[in-house]
């Protein structure tokens, strides 16, 4: 009979695993072993990762955020000698993620490396769980526009936010390794292709979830004794995490989790019910695209036949009416006067701040005479 550990103690040791607690500081907190520890994770992490293929599928988000996060596995470098199996198991690991801005939602992710396939294979993923088209924006990478255009098709809205780097000196009383830093100068935006609005192209969602993962997450963490053994124990610990986040974490300005807010459940799970479900979860089918749906855009539009979008109005096209003409001030009327005539001709009449001046209201301003002296002013 296989030795299986109590559902308190196992409660125990997810709770400091989803904290940012390595495995051998939850070792230390709950006296479990550290190898039961790494099956457990292990388990529970391909458990997760099923439960997300099963639920999160047909999902309308209008802004989808795209990135990459830099994490180790085994060791830092990788020898010239080593085998091509091994050696995609062994170095730096990128952790590739999408995420819904609106409900902060994780969409999809991918371990492997900074390079094509990788990327082809995350946008992918996005595009099988998406049924409507959304903005998608993501830094100057230029790995992510090939496969977002075949997957959306060339009409989707997809922009990128470029940061400019430049070196500066360090602080003063830094050490040498510290004495140069890198500032971001300025921020430029580009169109890929289609429209989109550059004031919702930004991949601050991303960005700020990436830090999420690299607090709770004890493997992604930068200078770190915690990364990864195994790849297979990366990519569980990996999956454990935006799972987690996605059904049991409550972001600091919301009110639900970001599954709710997606519609994809109905409450916020407790962590509970999360190892139950992912420990029970059978293998599941992957989600297969679905044809995508163009959302109406605001003001007013007309819809093009066979659901191939629609045909909005934009203003300040040749077609745009002309301005209309501003309104001509109306002439004030004549000042009357107690003979009953009309006044004088140069008489001074208020037309307010924004009427014409009349010229025969002008006065020169009176100056005091000045006398030339030829020798000065006396003294005394």
């Amino acid at each position: 009979m296989a030795n299986v550990l109590p559902a308190e103690r196992r409660l125990e040791v997810l709770a400091a695993l989803v904290n940012g607690t390595s495995v051998r500081a939850a070792e230390r907190m709950t006296g479990v072993h550290r190898d039961t520890i790494g099956r457990f994770a292990q388990a529970m992490g391909e458990g997760c990762a099923r439960l997300h293929d099963r639920m999160v599928r047909d999902l309308t988000c209008a802004l989808v955020d795209l990135d990459e996060q830099h994490s180790w596995c085994r060791k830092r470098q990788i020898h010239v000698d080593a085998a091509k199996d091994d050696a995609a198991a062994v170095g730096e690991q990128w952790t590739w993620a999408a995420i819904c801005r609106t409900s902060k939602l994780v969409i999809a992710w991918h371990v492997g490396k900074r390079d094509q396939e990788s990327a082809d294979t995350l946008v992918e993923d996005v595009r099988a769980r998406l049924s409507t088209m959304p903005q998608i924006s993501t830094d100057g990478l230029g790995l992510y526009a090939q496969p977002i255009a075949a997957n959306f098709g060339p009409a989707v809205p997809y922009g990128q936010m470029i940061k400019n780097f430049t070196a500066r000196p360090g602080k003063p009383g830094t050490s040498e390794k510290f004495a140069v830093e890198r500032g971001v100068d300025f921020i430029r935006k580009r169109t890929i292709s289609g429209t989109p609005d550059h004031a919702k192209t930004t991949t601050y969602a991303i960005e700020r979830s990436n830090l999420t993962a690299r607090q709770w997450n004890a493997r992604l963490r930068r200078r770190t004794l915690a990364f990864s053994k195994k790849l297979s124990r990366h990519c569980a610990a990996v999956a454990l995490h935006y799972v987690h986040v996605n059904l049991c974490h409550i972001p600091r300005n919301m009110r639900v989790s970001p599954a709710v807010a997606a519609g994809v459940t109905d409450h916020v799970w407790s962590l509970e019910e999360l190892m139950v479900a992912a420990l029970e979860e059978p293998a599941g089918e992957k989600p297969e695209p679905q044809p995508l749906a163009i959302p109406k855009p605001k003001g007013p539009a007309r819809e093009l036949p066979a659901g191939r979008g629609w045909l909005r109005v934009v203003d300040g096209g040749k077609g745009s009416a002309a301005p209309a003409p501003a309104p001509e001030p109306t002439p004030a009327a004549p000042t009357a006067t107690p003979d009953g005539g009309q006044g004088p001709i140069h008489a001074v009449v208020d037309r307010g701040p924004s009427a014409q001046l009349d010229l025969f209201a002008w006065k020169p301003k009176p100056r005091k005479p000045v006398q030339l002296s030829l020798f000065g002013e006396p003294e005394g």
